[in-house]
C-alpha cells in the first residue's frame, strides 16, 4: 500500500492534531483545542471503542481516518464507524482515500468487524462518489440522527 497506514499513537497527538484542525477549519466543525485533544488522546492510548491511523510517512503524514467501534445486531456482531478522514488538499486527487477506503476494510473484516459505516454530506458529490467507488452504499430506508448530550 504506497499510502501507507500508522496506528497513531500518543506521540503523534501534536502531528495529528495539526490534521484535525484544518480538516474541522475546512468542513466548518467548532472545536476548541482542549476538546479536541480530550478527545483524540483515549483514542492514542489504546482505548478500545476506536483508533486513528495516520496516512502516509509518520514524520509527516497525508492525512489521517479516525475510526470507532461499536456493536450492531443487524449486521452481527461489532461494526465500526469512519469518523473522520481527511487527506492534505496538495496531495488529493491521487487516490489516497480509495486506497485506504479499500484496504482498511480488509484488513478489519479479517480483526472481525461485520460492517462499517460512514456520514457524509448530502451536497458534497465528489466524496460521495469516491464512497460509492470504495463499496459504500447509502441505506435508503434510513438516515443518520444525532443527539449530542
Amino acid at each position: 500500500m504506497s499510502a501507507a497506514l500508522k496506528l497513531a499513537r500518543p506521540e503523534d497527538l501534536d502531528r495529528l492534531m495539526g490534521l484535525v484542525t484544518a480538516f474541522h477549519a475546512e468542513s466548518g466543525i467548532t472545536q476548541d483545542a482542549d476538546q479536541t485533544r480530550n478527545a483524540l488522546a483515549p483514542l492514542l492510548d489504546g482505548i478500545p471503542h476506536g483508533c486513528v491511523y495516520l496516512i502516509g510517512p509518520g514524520r509527516a503524514p497525508l492525512g489521517y481516518i479516525v475510526l470507532t467501534f461499536g456493536w450492531s445486531v443487524e449486521f452481527g456482531g461489532m461494526d465500526g464507524f469512519v469518523d473522520e478522514i481527511y487527506i492534505r488538499p496538495a496531495v488529493r486527487g491521487r487516490g489516497i482515500a480509495t486506497e485506504v477506503l479499500l484496504a482498511l476494510p480488509k484488513a478489519l473484516a479479517g480483526a472481525g468487524l461485520t460492517a462499517l459505516h460512514l456520514e457524509v454530506d448530502r451536497a458534497n458529490e465528489t466524496t460521495q462518489n469516491l464512497y460509492l467507488r470504495t463499496g459504500f452504499k447509502p441505506r435508503e430506508r434510513y438516515m443518520l440522527m444525532s443527539k449530542p448530550l
